[in-house]
């Protein structure tokens, strides 16, 4: 009698997988990204593959990054909620890395999806907890939260014609000088003028004044606070 032994279980090896995460920071300030390089460039699983003044100086590189930290106040004037916006669209999780100027724009990005906000006050071991998070897909901070005004809201949705229009008119420029520069007519600029006084004052904050425009501007990072040199 012939006996049939079952056969033997097959051990089934999980293919490899790579742990090393890529990281780019999009920042303009070459002392911020060298210090980025010194604190990722030796951890373990990370490779740190630079830094880049724009979002279109990176995804123009020929390699992709998994987690980008992102800095909120570029001196291009990029709407971090499209920077975030065309990252994720490339494939990275976004970390926005501030000095938390900005409550606004803090708002603006979390509302595009980032993964988290790092403070550019903190540590080593935050900010790779941080970015150890987002490669994983997980949220790593919520954006302080800020009281609305009286609508219920806080910020003012500028369009990016609104926002390059307050960037020259609340710097000085006289309307005729901003219409010629944006080539539109001064009625034009006026009435910009006139839709960002409202937004501004549906969300409670005050604008009713070329002073309080440019002070303004500068909260939500359109113009640079005195003494930042946006160049």
């Amino acid at each position: 009698m012939s006996v049939t032994t079952p056969p033997r279980a097959r051990t089934v090896v999980p293919p490899p997988t790579t742990t090393t995460v890529t990281v780019a920071a999009v920042e303009d300030h070459p002392v911020v990204v060298l210090g980025l390089q010194q604190m990722l460039g030796d951890a373990p699983g990370l490779r740190m593959l630079g830094g880049f003044p724009t979002v279109e100086a990176l995804l123009a590189a020929p390699e992709r990054a998994d987690v980008v930290l992102l800095d909120l106040m570029l001196a291009d004037r990029s709407a971090p909620a499209e920077n975030v916006s065309r990252l994720r669209a490339a494939g990275a999780r976004v970390v926005a890395y501030t000095a938390g100027e900005s409550r606004y724009l803090l708002r603006l990005a979390a509302e595009a999806g980032v993964h988290g906000v790092v403070l550019k006050s903190a540590g080593r071991d935050v900010l790779l907890d941080a970015v150890a998070a987002a490669a994983r897909g997980d949220v790593v901070v919520a954006p302080p939260r800020r009281r609305t005004g009286p609508s219920g809201e806080y910020v003012a949705i500028l369009s990016r014609r609104e926002r390059e229009t307050l960037a020259l008119y609340a710097s000085g420029e006289k309307s005729e000088t901003v219409a010629e520069r944006l080539g539109i007519s001064q009625e034009t600029v006026n009435d910009y003028v006139g839709r960002i006084r409202a937004k501004y004052r549906r969300a409670g904050r005050a604008a009713d004044t070329k002073i309080d425009l440019y002070k303004r501007a500068v909260e939500d990072g359109i113009l640079p606070a005195p003494g930042f040199d946006a160049g």
